[in-house]
């Protein structure tokens, strides 16, 4: 650019033969244009707002069933919260609402928002909603905050999400909760025993909690196995990806990268839980030795190239980015633009991303190449490849995107660099602020603009994100 605004000015010089005056007023034209070529893309601003991320935090995720085994969903929410006033300095009575997103849901706490909130100090004024929507519930816990401060109903919101899988409820059988509830209403002695003697051994079948498709009834495991095969992802693809994920997210710890991490205290253990504990750097032969997880004999998904059960909770702040300017606060990325798609839950459950990043480029009117940064949630491996696949295939494109060519491979050295899900963890409803802050801090890190976010959902939903990096942005 540099070198064809040069060219232009010596052009101008040699044909008008220019005065000394002249010849700076070319110059300066000159270097006028070049300053004009070399400015980045910026996306306007849809919401009249200027809605920024100022920041976010997350607590260590951790496998199920380890340090924060014997916690509740709602502390480990509060120790997000609670950190990120921390993080921002701003004080509790600034914020206005708070958005909190959550998938297996305590029923002690069925609005963890409001629970988590309380327990964090947070005034008995201060609004709470809890929202649900699969693993993309903390991406719509921000989104919704961006409609009410886009809305003027608003100005300061926290958002976030919390997972917690080393407990989840157990309910008794549909006989047995039908029993107890006529138990509890009869009123005397003799209806009482008539119903307790009533009671057949299965009735103590206990129902347990499945991450399955309630319209289907197969587990997502079963559907990443057939996903895989019809996108001709192999065993081999799978377990390389894998491997890639664990060894950068190893590299990205090591190197001090998630900045967004705060440290917890866990009741009854010395010391504090500071790191994720899921990141195993294994060898395509350790790989290769695991037996199909899901569809057995024959399935490529096993349990190394699937996400695991993850406990964690996240929380970031939004707000215009005139109130950050009032509160003396230096934000990460704007909130740019948000969509979320929805396809068919039985064969296409996980491939949000491959629907939902063409939309966002296409309503941004940015290409591929105009992204700097891609953060997309990792539920297994084979669903990855068979979202990249897909992208890179006129067939899909031509019938179900409804575009005469296919959109294309994102460049993979942009692509999740810190590691993702498959090996950081995954606890559902935090992951969208664990993303959103990965892209923000590596926008800085990586001098890039924009960045995209994408993730599948239970029930064949999806999301995408456009984040474009703040001038006053900063990763600490």
């Amino acid at each position: 650019m540099i070198i064809m605004a040069s060219q232009i000015a010596r052009s101008l010089l040699a044909t008008t033969r220019p005065t000394t005056t002249l010849k700076f007023d070319i110059a300066r034209r000159a270097l006028s244009v070049t300053a004009t070529l070399q400015q980045k893309k910026s996306l306007k601003d849809k919401t009249g707002k200027n809605v920024v991320l100022v920041d976010g935090v997350r607590t260590p995720f951790l496998v199920s069933f380890t340090d924060y085994a014997k916690m509740m969903p709602h502390e480990l929410a509060r120790h997000s919260l609670l950190g990120l006033l921390h993080k921002t300095g701003i004080p509790k009575e600034v914020v206005d609402y708070i958005v909190y997103g959550t998938v297996i849901q305590e029923v002690k706490t069925s609005n963890i928002g409001r629970e988590a909130a309380l327990a964090a100090g947070f005034s008995d004024r201060t609004p709470a909603h809890t929202v649900t929507m699969a693993c993309i519930s903390s991406n719509q816990a921000i989104t919704t905050g961006v409609g009410m401060i886009a809305a003027g109903a608003y100005d300061v919101i926290v958002c976030g999400g919390v997972e917690f899988m080393s407990d989840v409820p157990i309910r008794h059988s549909r006989k047995m909760r039908s029993l107890l509830l006529k138990l509890n209403r009869a009123k005397t002695p003799a209806q009482r025993l008539s119903l307790l003697a009533s009671i057949r051994p299965d009735y103590f079948a206990p129902e347990l909690p499945a991450v399955a498709e309630f319209s289907s009834g197969e587990t997502m495991g079963h559907s990443a196995d057939r996903l895989a095969a019809a996108f001709g992802a192999t065993r081999a693809e799978q377990d390389e990806y894998a491997l890639r994920s664990h060894t950068l997210a190893a590299e990205a710890q090591a190197k001090g990268h998630f900045t967004d991490l705060i440290p917890v205290k866990v009741d009854g253990k010395d010391g504090v839980v500071e790191k994720d504990n899921g990141i195993r750097v294994s060898s395509p032969e350790q790989l290769a030795k695991l037996r199909p997880a899901f569809v057995k004999p024959h399935g490529t998904v096993t349990a190394a190239n699937s996400s695991f059960l993850t406990d964690g909770a996240s929380a970031c702040l939004i707000m215009s980015e005139a109130k950050a300017k009032e509160l003396g606060l230096k934000p990460k990325a704007y909130l740019r633009d948000f969509t979320y798609v929805a396809q068919d839950p039985v064969d296409q459950l996980l491939l949000g991303p491959a629907y939902g990043i063409p939309k966002i480029l296409e309503k941004s009117g940015l290409q591929l190449g105009d992204i700097d940064t891609w953060e997309i949630h990792e539920a297994f491996a084979g669903q990855i490849l068979a979202n990249l696949k897909a992208m890179d295939s006129d067939w899909f494109a031509q019938n179900y995107l409804g575009k005469q060519t296919k959109v294309g491979v994102p460049d993979m050295n942009k692509w999740n660099k810190w590691g993702g899900s498959l090996s950081i963890g995954h606890p559902f409803a935090a992951t969208g602020v664990r993303l959103a802050m990965h892209t923000a801090h590596r926008l800085v890190k990586e001098d890039g603009q924009f960045g995209v976010i994408s993730a599948c959902a239970a029930g064949g939903q999806g999301v995408a994100m456009i984040l474009e990096r703040h001038p006053d942005a900063h990763t600490d």
